[in-house]
């Protein structure tokens, strides 16, 4: 009697295991100083979360130009192709976070005149955060970046200008055009912002990803572990090509992908398994 109560107990624990499955919140709130007001984002926590005592990986998953901390969960289906990867070993168990970049003003970046210093809050108030409140694992080894488009152009920077931060970036059809004097200050005007031309030219050299991969130092090349993927019929498949050809002649180590494919989630819900495994290879022991 013993041994089949002990057996069924088993096979209870086992089919709860396999049943498990991840869970999605996306509209958790925090308070900013920084940006003086709420600000939103949302959070992947991977199926074992509840049932572990276990600190775990963490990847920022940033959304594109229009989306907020939702555009992963609702259109890049975040939580059924974590689980799945998960399930199926291809990647490790981790927390996503994912911010909201859409609120007060659209973007990643501080602004030329930093009057509005989302950079700043990203790392000085959210990492801090979600690392406090959530059992992360807080060593660079242990964290990641990726994203799309506008996104995409935010985890070149986030990673180009805090390479101690991360292990892996992960930018997939990003925005990482060359950034032109006229074109900034025509963009600035048209947000009703004003800046001097010694802010501008600062701006361009901070955010322009060819000149910041054009200034990585010597013994920095490695520090990250590059993952660029964009699409063959993508608009915004020149500023990642000369990043990947710049990086081939600096001897940056990276993996570039092009598959068939333009600026949509189809394919970036083919991307983010790729994600998932190529930054999940930091966070195993070798």
């Amino acid at each position: 009697m013993k041994y089949i109560l002990l057996v069924t107990s088993v096979l209870i624990l086992n089919l709860s295991a396999v049943g498990q499955t991840g869970k999605v919140f996306d509209e958790l709130s925090m308070t900013s100083k920084i940006l003086d007001g709420e600000r939103k984002y949302a959070i992947y926590l991977p199926p074992d979360y509840e049932t572990s005592q276990r600190s775990y990986p963490v990847l920022y998953l940033l959304h594109g130009a229009g989306d907020d901390q939702t555009g992963w969960i609702q259109f890049g289906e975040v939580l059924h192709i974590a689980d799945k990867a998960i399930k199926q070993g291809k990647a490790t168990p981790m927390i996503i976070v994912m911010p909201d970049a859409n609120t007060g003003r659209r973007g990643y970046f501080n602004s030329p005149n930093g009057d509005w210093r989302y950079e700043d809050f990203f790392f000085e108030e959210l990492l801090p955060h979600v690392e406090s409140t959530y059992r992360i694992k807080g060593e660079k080894r242990y964290r990641a970046v990726a994203g799309l488009s506008m996104g995409g152009g935010g985890s070149y920077i986030y990673a180009l200008h805090r390479p101690d931060l991360f292990s892996s970036a992960c930018p997939l059809s990003a925005s990482a055009r060359i950034l032109k004097l006229e074109d900034v200050q025509n963009s600035i005007k048209r947000r009703g912002e004003d800046a001097t031309k010694a802010e501008l030219e600062e701006y361009i050299e901070q955010y322009s990803v060819l000149e910041q991969v054009k200034n990585i130092p010597e013994d920095q090349k490695d520090a990250v572990r590059w993952y660029i993927d964009c699409g063959d019929d993508d608009f915004l498949y020149e500023g990642n090509s000369l990043v990947h050809i710049e990086m081939r002649k600096r001897e940056i180590p990276h993996e570039y992908r092009v598959r068939q494919g333009g600026h949509t989630w189809s394919y970036w819900r083919e991307s983010l398994p790729e994600v998932l495994g190529f930054i999940s290879a930091a966070f195993h022991q070798h």
